[in-house]
C-alpha cells in the first residue's frame, strides 16, 4: 500500500516557545519523536543553568534532558527561522508581549497551540489571534486540549490528548509530535470549541476551588461540576455551533481533571480566595499563572454580546474583578444550582 505523503514534509523541524512546566512537559513528548528540539527560553540565565543541569531550573527540575538534542536560546527570531512546526506554550496573558519582537515571517509555518487561555484584551482565543496577528493561515493551526498535568507528564503517567485543527489529516500528523508510551492521542476538527472549553474549565476550576475553601464538601462538588459541563455547553454551543460531544476528554475529562487535581492551579487560586486571601495576595504567593483570572474578565465581556445564562461563570467575576464577597456570592449561586 503506498504511503502517503506527510503535509508537514520530511525531516520537519520542532520548536518550542515557552519555558515553562507545560512547555517543559511538551519537549519531554516532542523528544521521543525527534532528534533535534528548538526550544526558546527567555532567559539567558536559565538556559545556561539548563545545560549545565541538564533540566529546567524552575519547572520539572526532576526531568532530565538530553540537552545535547536541544538548540536552546534567547532569539524568538531564531526558533522560528529554524523551525517548520512552532509550539506555544506561555501563558495566553504574555503571548502578546513575547512576539514584540518577533519579525520573521510565520505565514508559512505550522503552529500548534498548546495555551489554554485568551488573549485579554482582545477577548480572543489563540487560535484566531495567531492567525490574524501572526498571518498563519487558520488551517495551519492545531490546539492542543485535554485532561494533562505536566507534572503527571513528568512522571509519565499515562495521559490522554485531543488535538484539534481544521484540517484533520493535518491534526493526525500533529499528534505523532506529541504521541508517545505515556501520551496517547484523539484529534478533532472543532478547533474553536475546544479552545473556548479549555478557557471556560479553568473559570469553572477557581469557583471549584472557592467552594473548597469555604468548607463544601465533594457531594456539592459533584453537584458544581455537572451544573458547570452544562454552562460550558450552552457557551460553545453559542459561540460556535457545531456537532460535539460534550462529554468527551477534551472537555468534559479536561474539566474534570482542573477542578479536582492537587496540581490545578486554577483550582489553587480559587481555594485561596475561599479561605480569605486577598487575589492580589493569592497571586503574589502562586509561583505559576492561574489563567482563570484573566479569562473570567474576558468570557464575562463576550458573553455580554451573547447573553447565555452562566451562573457560575458570573460568580467568579463578582468575587474575582468585583471584589464580592465568596461566602454571600457563594450561597446566591448555590440556590440556582440543580
Amino acid at each position: 500500500m503506498e504511503q502517503q505523503e506527510s503535509i508537514l514534509g520530511t525531516n520537519y523541524r520542532v520548536g518550542i516557545i515557552g519555558s515553562g512546566s507545560w512547555a517543559t512537559a511538551i519537549a519531554k513528548m516532542v523528544l521521543c519523536n525527534t532528534l533535534r528540539l528548538n526550544w526558546f527560553v527567555r532567559n539567558e540565565k536559565d538556559i545556561n543553568t539548563f545545560r549545565l543541569t541538564g533540566s529546567n531550573p524552575k519547572y520539572l527540575t526532576s526531568v532530565k534532558f538530553d540537552t545535547s538534542k536541544i538548540d536552546f536560546t534567547n532569539d524568538i527570531n531564531e526558533v522560528v527561522r529554524n523551525s517548520d512546526v512552532i509550539i506555544f506554550a506561555i501563558p495566553s496573558a504574555f503571548l502578546k508581549s513575547a512576539m514584540q519582537s518577533l519579525t520573521e515571517d510565520m505565514s508559512k509555518k505550522f503552529v500548534i497551540s498548546a495555551i489554554k487561555g485568551l488573549i485579554p484584551d482582545e477577548n480572543m482565543i489563540v487560535g484566531s489571534w495567531i492567525n490574524k496577528s501572526l498571518g498563519v493561515p487558520i488551517e495551519h493551526i492545531g490546539v492542543i486540549s485535554g485532561p494533562c498535568h505536566a507534572e503527571e507528564v513528568s512522571l509519565e503517567r499515562l495521559s490522554y490528548l485531543t488535538i484539534a485543527c481544521q484540517d484533520v489529516k493535518l491534526a493526525r500528523e500533529y499528534a505523532k509530535i506529541i504521541d508517545c508510551q505515556f501520551i496517547k492521542t484523539t484529534v478533532s476538527d472543532d478547533i474553536y470549541g475546544t479552545e473556548y472549553s479549555a478557557v471556560l474549565k479553568n473559570i469553572m476550576a477557581i469557583a471549584s476551588g472557592i467552594f473548597h475553601g469555604l468548607g463544601y464538601g465533594d457531594n456539592f462538588q459533584a453537584v458544581l461540576i455537572s451544573n458547570a459541563i452544562q454552562e460550558i455547553k450552552r457557551f460553545v454551543d453559542t459561540v460556535h455551533p457545531i456537532s460535539r460531544d460534550i462529554k468527551s476528554s477534551a472537555y468534559l475529562g479536561d474539566l474534570l481533571v482542573t477542578c479536582y487535581s492537587q496540581f490545578s492551579r486554577n483550582r489553587t487560586f480559587g481555594a485561596m480566595l475561599g479561605k480569605g486571601y486577598s487575589v492580589k495576595s493569592a497571586q503574589m504567593e502562586m509561583l505559576m499563572v492561574a489563567e482563570g483570572y484573566y479569562a473570567v474578565k474576558s468570557i464575562h465581556e463576550i458573553n455580554e454580546r451573547y447573553q447565555v445564562s452562566m451562573p457560575i461563570m458570573d460568580c467568579v467575576y463578582n468575587i474575582v474583578y468585583g471584589k464580592v464577597s465568596p461566602m454571600i456570592e457563594c450561597m446566591l449561586l448555590t440556590d440556582r444550582l440543580r
